[in-house]
């Protein structure tokens, strides 16, 4: 499949690529492709932006092998010589599967060290236990940092460390309101995304829902983070 030329010009990198893995054959050559860019039509006269263009699909080329969808290829590789690898057939001929690039993007960048199980389990694909894992993180930090009994769980003990008349965790230097809200806010994430997973089979499969859980303890940790810090300083 040629791409068309609008295409390579207007569609967003990441959507370019996509576009571009989905011509591709199962081994790939990326001097190939940009020749048989440059040479379509031939006889006919060269687009003035064709510069512009191949920049472009060098760009969703390195996309590609960033997000190891294209990788060099193992029978043949001199010579510029790649293959689809599993994930890229994967995402090529199943669009459902376009999620997981999405949600690995979510979590490419740092997270809270707590979080380290439940980013491996992501990568597994076991999205139900990688949501699980990230609040259990959470609920295990505000322990220790509260220095809380271990029969305090759940909900119970969010709202006991950030209470707002007594929590060791509530920020003294914020508003009844909004301590009540940070109380909210813990008690609900635990609630909706830990305890279910602790009592019952939980269908979770969406990847993009999952990392954006794991964001969320994110968020949640770095606020247990700052109040350890004001309690340790």
């Amino acid at each position: 499949m040629v791409l068309p030329y609008d295409d390579v010009r207007n569609l967003p990198l990441p959507d370019l690529s996509l576009r571009l893995l989905k011509s591709l054959g199962t081994e790939p050559n990326f001097n190939n492709l940009i020749q048989g860019f440059k040479n379509r039509g031939y006889g006919e006269p060269q687009p003035p932006d064709l510069a512009t263009m191949l920049a472009r699909l060098s760009d969703a080329w390195a996309w590609l092998e960033s997000h190891a969808l294209v990788g060099p290829s193992a029978q043949n590789p001199p010579g510029g010589w790649h293959r689809v690898t599993t994930a890229g057939a994967e995402v090529a001929n199943d669009p459902n599967a376009v999620a997981k690039v999405w949600a690995a993007d979510r979590l490419a960048g740092a997270l809270h060290p707590a979080l380290s199980s439940a980013r491996s389990n992501f990568a597994l694909g076991d999205y139900e236990t990688a949501s699980f894992a990230a609040m259990k993180a959470v609920e295990v930090e505000v322990r220790r940092v509260a220095v809380l009994p271990n029969d305090l769980l759940g909900v119970n003990l969010m709202r006991k460390a950030f209470s707002p008349k007594e929590g060791v965790l509530r920020d003294p230097g914020a508003e009844a309101g909004e301590q009540q809200a940070t109380a909210d806010l813990f008690a609900g994430a635990i609630g909706a995304y830990k305890n279910p997973a602790s009592h019952r089979t939980v269908q979770f499969d969406d990847p993009m829902e999952a990392a954006e859980v794991v964001q969320l303890a994110d968020l949640l940790l770095r606020i247990v983070q700052r109040a350890d810090a004001r309690l340790h300083p």
